[in-house]
């Protein structure tokens, strides 16, 4: 099918013409198969109109996802899945400890540093081959946000401070570098900036096809606000009790007891946990 000469609305304001060829990638990314996404596409094209968001685009193309293919559609939402997690950081950096283990990784969250001048908090600390990282996680609500040079002058700064103190002192280890990890993306600049002074960038896209999504896939890291057999508050409710991952649900599943949900819902909620960690 062609391109159907409409435009959308982006979550920002701006127009943009639609494209069959990106809704297409998305859904193949997914795992969706040839045939539903041809499906969905034939589904979705008679509604489509001037200034329709792609927040609409994306709820219709879920729902139709969703009949057919859970596991494909808790893939296909991963990215606001993520936005989900708030509002506070904390669920997000748990995350992003969580992927930094399966690269062999030793990790902390929440540690303070005496640093030259002050002390800080640091988000996650990783530990591998006798080297430390300090990582800091910028969790944004708002899926247009753009982390500025500003943002990564700011935790250089922090880093430097800190890395003063640790490798002067009679530590055994070596405080090597500073990450800066984030849900949305950078400017040019703040890359640029990043490069120049050694601080490692890590976004939903960025590096190129070594970003968030794709080290969430390798290593089926799924937050769980992924689930589709969950509503949203039943979700909250897990990730109140600090179970961000649904890779934690598959090792409690007991947890699912603290939901109001009956025992056939419940075990829709364990058949799609176990698709999703083995897929």
């Amino acid at each position: 099918m062609n391109d159907i000469i409409v435009n959308v609305k982006k979550k920002s304001g701006e127009l943009e013409p639609f494209s069959t060829q990106k809704l297409k990638t998305s859904l193949k990314n997914s795992g969706a198969t040839p045939h539903e996404i041809e499906k969905i596409i034939i589904r979705i094209a008679p509604d489509l109109y001037d200034g329709i968001s792609t927040n609409l685009i994306y709820k219709k193309a879920f729902r139709l996802l969703k009949k057919n293919n859970r596991i494909s559609a808790s893939k296909y939402s991963l990215k606001r899945a993520i936005f989900e997690l708030g509002p506070t950081g904390f669920p997000f950096e748990k995350l992003v400890s969580a992927l930094l283990k399966q690269k062999g990784y030793k990790t902390k969250i929440g540690e303070i540093l005496k640093g030259a001048c002050i002390t800080h908090e640091i988000d996650v600390l990783a530990e591998k081959d006798g080297n430390v990282y300090t990582v800091e996680c910028k969790f944004h609500k708002d899926s247009s946000a753009v982390n500025n040079v500003r943002i990564p002058l700011y935790i250089n700064s922090r880093f430097i401070d800190v890395q003063n103190i640790w490798n002067n002192s009679d530590k055994t280890t070596h405080l090597k570098q500073g990450w800066l990890v984030t849900n949305t993306r950078f400017s040019k600049d703040a890359i640029d900036y990043s490069k120049c002074v050694d601080l490692t960038l890590l976004s939903w896209d960025y590096p190129i096809n070594n970003g968030i999504k794709e080290n969430i896939n390798k290593y089926g890291l799924y937050p769980i606000t992924t689930l589709t057999t969950l509503t949203k508050k039943e979700k909250s409710h897990l990730i109140e009790k600090g179970i961000i991952l649904v890779k934690e649900l598959s090792e409690i599943p007991n947890s699912l007891n603290q939901l109001s949900i009956s025992e056939k819902q419940k075990g829709l909620v364990l058949d799609e946990i176990h698709m999703l960690c083995n897929s």
